[in-house]
This record gives structure tokens, C-alpha cells and sequence, in this order.
């Protein structure tokens, strides 16, 4: 099978940010499988920032995953563990994964799997389900969202971010999300949320000004240490911030008073090194509670930009750009 590796850049002992791993795609053997896995003849592989982490060095798969990256596939089930379950072949499917998706075939847990919703291909549904599984996990499940609430969302335009307002407003919820474009601002609104140019004025302060003072109930916070203080002032009373990444860094100041006085709580989460236990209790809620709204239609699933698996290193490019707005799928060479 064809699948892409890293490898570290010549000349240099550790990748970094400014000196990535290169990118190959190389042949290798096709996995084996488990008698509580799956073998999937993987379709189209969804890319995230946590690949770009793995390719600086910065995010290493949890032990005994793939070292191949991606953690989002969708394709056709190939073969079926002794002890998988209920799964048959050829049914098609998505995954959650560790590592391993871009390849053409992957081996997985068969508690990692969830049928495709209904109206959405095979490359919509790559980009899909971890970006469903972190809004669903860190939105709802940590942060108890309940209808009504106010959300504050960073990078609106993002794969997370699109998906969290559109998800938001499916279940009821008001999103105020962050950009850093007029035009990223204008595609916010269009999804249906309240935008903030955080280039040119303070969130904080537009955030307390759309919601006369109260603040927002639960922040999706992927940036990390340089806002912390910031979201102590953002957070409703009784309000939770939920920390996925640390584009900002990974350190900041917290004023404890601030927090005391609002009671509101800081917690951090990660999808990826979680047991395939906890992983099916996060889809299982995706599959119960977004899913429908996919298949009528009340959250729009965008096409993603498609690259083909030999053109990785040009898809990486692309991630990293500025103006890039939604999901990049890597489509597999026989897809």
C-alpha cells in the first residue's frame, strides 16, 4: 500500500516549526488487524493541526499507535476482527483514529467506527468526524453547553471552528466566533454567527458587548497561554473554559481572584491518546446527537479541498496558509 511518512530534514537533529519533517509517500505493508479491529480500505483522510504538531515534533503518537499521521478517515471496511462486532465488509464507514490514516488502509478499533451520516460523501465525512468528535467532546461533554448559552469560538473559519458554530447553532446555542480577516468575519456571519476580528479589536471587550455584560458560558480555546488572562475576563459567571490548543503557547497568567469571583473553572482536554473505550462514548454522542442534524440538513457539512495522497507535501502547504478557510482530505490513489 501507498502511505505518508516524516522523516527528519537533512542536516538537522530535531524537526521544529521552522524545520519541519519532510513528507513522503512511500510504499509500505498493509497493517495488520486485531480480533477487535477493523481493516479499512480507506477512501479520503482528513488533515489537522495535530499533524502539523507531529510533523514539527511537538506531538508525538500516544504509544503503540501508527507513526504514519492521521487521525480521520472514511472509506470501506475490508476485513472484520473475530471479536469487532457487528460490522461487515464493504459497509462504508468513518474513524477516529490515533494515527495511521494517510495510507490506504488502516487498522482500528471497531469501537472507533461510526457509519457515514446520511447526504455526505466520502471526502465531506474524511473531514468530518474528529472535528465532530472535538466539538461534541469539548463543547457538550466538558463543557455542559446547554441551549441558550453563548459560545465563544476561536478561528471561526477552521475545520473546529466551522464545525463548532455550525453544531452550535443546530443545538441551540449563540456562537461568537474569532477571525482574523474581514473576509474570514464575513464568512463567520454568513454561517450564522457573531464574528470578532481579533486583529482589530479586543475580544474581551466585544464579547461582553454582544451579550450586555454576561460574557460567554463556554469558550473553545485553541490558542492557549496568551489568552488566558483574557478569558478569565471573556467567561460568564459559572462559565468554562475548555483548552484543546496552545497556538499562543502553553503558558500564561491566570488572576485566581478573577476566576474565584466568576466561579468558573479552566480544564483542558485531548481527543487523540484516549482508550478506544472513551473514544466510543465521544462518538456515540456525535452519531446521537449530530449526526441527524447532518443527514436533514440543519448543520451544513462544507466540501473540503481535496489533494491527492502523492501531493501531501503541497496539502501541507496549504494548511499552514493564512487565507485557507475549512478542511483539507487527502484522497487516496485508487479513490
Amino acid at each position: 500500500m501507498f502511505a505518508a511518512r516524516f522523516y527528519t530534514p537533512a542536516g538537522d537533529d530535531q524537526p521544529s516549526v521552522d524545520h519541519p519533517c519532510e513528507v513522503k509517500v512511500v510504499e509500505e505493508s498493509v497493517p495488520e488487524y486485531g480480533a477487535r479491529e477493523v481493516l479499512i480500505k480507506v477512501v479520503a483522510a482528513g488533515m489537522n493541526q495535530a499533524d502539523t504538531h507531529q510533523r514539527a515534533g511537538n506531538y508525538p503518537p500516544p504509544e503503540g499507535a501508527s507513526e504514519i499521521p492521521g487521525l480521520e478517515v472514511a472509506g470501506t471496511i475490508e476485513a472484520v476482527g473475530a471479536q469487532a462486532g457487528h460490522w461487515d465488509f464493504g459497509t462504508p464507514v468513518c474513524a477516529l483514529l490515533a494515527g495511521g490514516g494517510y495510507a490506504e488502509y488502516v487498522a482500528v478499533d471497531a469501537r472507533q467506527l461510526l457509519p457515514l451520516p446520511e447526504n455526505t460523501s466520502m471526502t465531506q465525512t474524511a473531514g468530518l468526524v474528529e472535528v465532530a468528535a472535538t466539538v461534541w467532546a469539548n463543547v457538550w461533554m466538558q463543557g455542559g453547553a446547554q441551549p441558550g448559552d453563548v459560545v465563544l469560538i476561536h478561528g471561526g473559519t477552521g475545520g473546529i471552528g466551522e464545525f463548532a458554530i455550525r453544531a452550535g447553532l443546530g443545538l441551540g446555542l449563540r456562537p461568537i466566533a474569532t477571525a482574523g480577516s474581514e473576509s474570514k468575519c464575513q464568512a463567520v456571519q454568513q454561517m450564522g454567527a457573531e464574528a470578532i476580528n481579533y486583529r482589530s479589536e479586543s475580544f474581551v471587550d466585544r464579547v461582553m458587548e454582544l451579550t450586555d455584560g454576561h460574557g460567554a458560558d463556554v469558550i473553545l480555546d485553541t490558542v492557549g497561554g496568551a489568552y488566558v488572562e483574557d478569558h478569565v475576563k471573556a467567561v460568564a459567571s459559572g462559565g468554562r473554559v475548555v483548552t484543546i490548543g496552545t497556538q499562543g503557547g502553553a503558558k500564561g497568567t491566570l488572576n485566581v481572584m478573577r476566576l474565584m469571583a466568576k466561579q468558573a473553572w479552566f480544564t483542558g482536554t485531548r481527543l487523540r491518546s484516549r482508550t478506544a473505550e472513551e473514544k466510543a462514548e465521544v462518538l456515540a454522542g456525535v452519531q446521537a446527537h449530530l449526526w441527524p442534524l447532518i443527514a436533514d440538513g440543519r448543520i451544513c457539512v462544507s466540501e473540503p479541498e481535496v489533494f491527492d495522497l502523492t501531493d501531501v507535501a503541497a496539502a501541507f502547504d496549504r494548511f499552514g496558509d493564512a487565507e485557507r478557510q475549512g478542511k483539507i482530505v487527502l484522497r487516496m490513489p485508487e479513490a
